[in-house]
């Protein structure tokens, strides 16, 4: 039997009950990796054998030391970690609410912080990191905090990479495009009009898209890939500012003056 890309990998996904954390989740299963998939809700891969499931809040602190103690105690190290947990704010800069703000980094940046801390111990040599950012912080975009948190985790991924890889431990980061996940529920119409409408391919991406380029980072053959930027992006980000897009969704300044 041709050996598989992840054969008996330990694997971390967060973010992992639906959209691209659960596909990634899924393929690296197929892919031999022994998986830990993670959300703060009820994960569809709860019901696949290959793949243990917790509930995992990313910006908790103790819920990540409790994990690495389970996955220590039965596993004995971590191969691979996919900080897929995010959230969207889709607030423009002059109406962000502070909370929501301080929300949108704690989730988005925080958590992958904590994450890289608490499984970092049991990690070896050829462990890799694979952080999902967003074209968001390829260049300006309308969404303020999410903009803003996913340039933070852009950042964090560079330093992670040399902070570790004298450890020869990975870390690289992936910038998905337009994707059809629950992520984008909240966007407008108009936004993934614009979107698609700016996108050589022309379609919005599914997770399927992102999920071998995931593996691919996870696995032995980018052994010597590390603090690398990807843009799975259908080639938005080839060509186009984002001033466009932002303009699609903008109030118009009727719509200013009919607000109280």
């Amino acid at each position: 039997m041709t050996a598989r890309r992840l054969d008996g990998r330990v694997v971390v996904v967060t973010g992992a009950a639906s959209g691209m954390g659960l596909a990634d989740a899924r393929l690296a299963a197929d892919e031999g990796a022994i998986v830990w998939a993670t959300d703060v809700v009820e994960s569809a891969a709860a019901d696949d054998d290959r793949i243990t499931s917790r509930r995992l809040d990313v910006t908790d602190p103790l819920g990540w030391e409790r994990l690495a103690a389970e996955i220590r105690d039965r596993d004995g190290r971590v191969d691979g970690l996919v900080n897929n947990a995010g959230i969207a704010s889709r607030d423009r800069l002059p109406d962000v609410v502070l909370s929501a703000w301080h929300r949108t980094l704690e989730v988005n940046v925080t958590g992958p912080l904590l994450g890289m801390q608490a499984l970092r111990p049991l990690m070896h040599p050829g462990a890799s990191i694979v952080n999902i950012v967003s074209i968001a912080a390829l260049g300006g975009h309308a969404a303020a905090a999410y903009t803003t948190s996913k340039w933070a985790l852009r950042g964090l991924s560079r330093v992670a990479a040399l902070e570790f890889g004298e450890a020869g431990i990975r870390v690289n980061a992936v910038f998905p495009g337009l994707v059809d996940t629950p992520l984008m529920d909240s966007a407008s119409p108009a936004f993934a009009a614009a979107a698609i409408a700016e996108t050589p391919l022309g379609r919005s991406g599914a997770p399927a898209d992102i999920a071998p380029l995931v593996v691919y980072l996870l696995s032995e053959e980018s052994a010597f890939i590390t603090g690398a930027e990807i843009a799975a992006d259908g080639g938005l980000t080839s060509h186009v500012s984002h001033k466009r897009i932002a303009d699609a969704i903008r109030p118009t300044s009727e719509e200013h003056l009919d607000e109280p």
